[in-house]
């Protein structure tokens, strides 16, 4: 286990040392500040990612991003340390979700404080989190997916990610999340789903806010102020902000593929490297254990 955690260490100094970019603070554009945004970040230990709620932070920081939303599978604890240490170092704005898994179908939600139970409905997990005066978004809803959301979860969704990496898997995926997205006046969302491959904010969100607080974000998507910019610049999302940040030079695209640099591949790959060491020489150490020193001993 001493490789492992020599990896670790690795693996954090070279993240460290990636260089960022110039973090930039939230445009004004009319009425509003327009948030870069991402709300389906996973975090580990609980979600199969690499890195770590704090990790997530800063690396949404390092990637521009105004606001995020940390969602743990069927959970909200790991979220509330990540928000906590943001405000810690006066990171990003971090709302507490909860990535909702079940088997006919995926949702976020966003702006929680206690864990959505999965057991429900579709319908039944959007009463539940408009409880928590959050926000329900329907997590990449290719075909699959689509039985679960009735006329009753319709209804009372708020919105769904219409750019997600899977758009990007192949046409297909592209028109089913459209298609799902045509059904209803839903707020835009772009989410990057990250585990650890590609980065925070892949597929962003642009919120147009009233002011940066949990409370003005949340506001902005029941209300549909988001727009969405694919990588080769189509816009999506409310038509009149379309034309507001088309009035006031646009917003970058995103779903844009950036090459990694050496630190950044040397992190990910010690990383990797030192969860398959665990994983592998733990397994062979509990195999390898006396079951008497297993058990605390002989007994009489």
């Amino acid at each position: 286990m001493r490789v492992a955690a020599f990896l670790l260490l690795i693996a954090a100094i070279a993240g460290w040392l990636v260089p960022g970019k110039p973090v930039e603070g939230p445009r004004a554009m009319g009425e509003y500040v327009v948030l870069a945004g991402d709300f389906h970040l996973h975090m580990f230990p609980f979600d199969g990612a690499t890195l770590a709620p704090w990790d997530v932070v800063l690396e949404s920081q390092r990637r521009g991003l105004h606001v995020i939303a940390l969602t743990g599978h069927n959970q909200v604890s790991t979220a509330r340390v990540g928000r906590w240490f943001s405000r810690l170092i006066g990171g990003p704005l971090v709302l507490v979700g909860e990535e909702i898994i079940t088997t006919p179908y995926d949702m976020i939600a966003v702006g929680l404080e206690r864990t959505i139970d999965w057991h429900g409905t579709a319908a039944e997990s959007v009463a539940r989190i408009h409880e928590q005066n959050g926000v329900a978004i329907a997590a990449h809803p290719v075909q699959g997916y689509w039985p679960a959301y009735d006329e009753a979860a319709m209804r009372a969704l708020d919105g769904a990610e219409l750019l997600h990496p899977m758009a990007y898997a192949g046409p297909e995926f592209y028109a089913q999340l459209h298609e799902f997205y045509a059904r209803k006046p839903l707020t835009a969302i772009g989410s990057s789903d990250f585990h650890g491959t590609a980065y925070p904010g892949f597929s962003r969100t642009y919120v147009f806010a009233r002011e940066v607080s949990d409370k003005a974000v949340l506001e902005a998507l029941r209300e549909h102020r988001t727009v969405l910019v694919d990588r080769d610049g189509r816009s999506y999302g409310d038509p009149a902000l379309i034309r507001l940040a088309e009035a006031n030079g646009g917003l970058p695209r995103t779903g844009v593929i950036e090459e990694s640099g050496t630190w950044a591949v040397i992190s990910r790959i010690a990383t990797l490297a030192a969860m398959l060491v665990a994983v592998l020489f733990g397994f062979k150490s509990a195999e390898t254990t006396p079951r008497a020193a297993r058990s605390g001993g002989p007994r009489a």
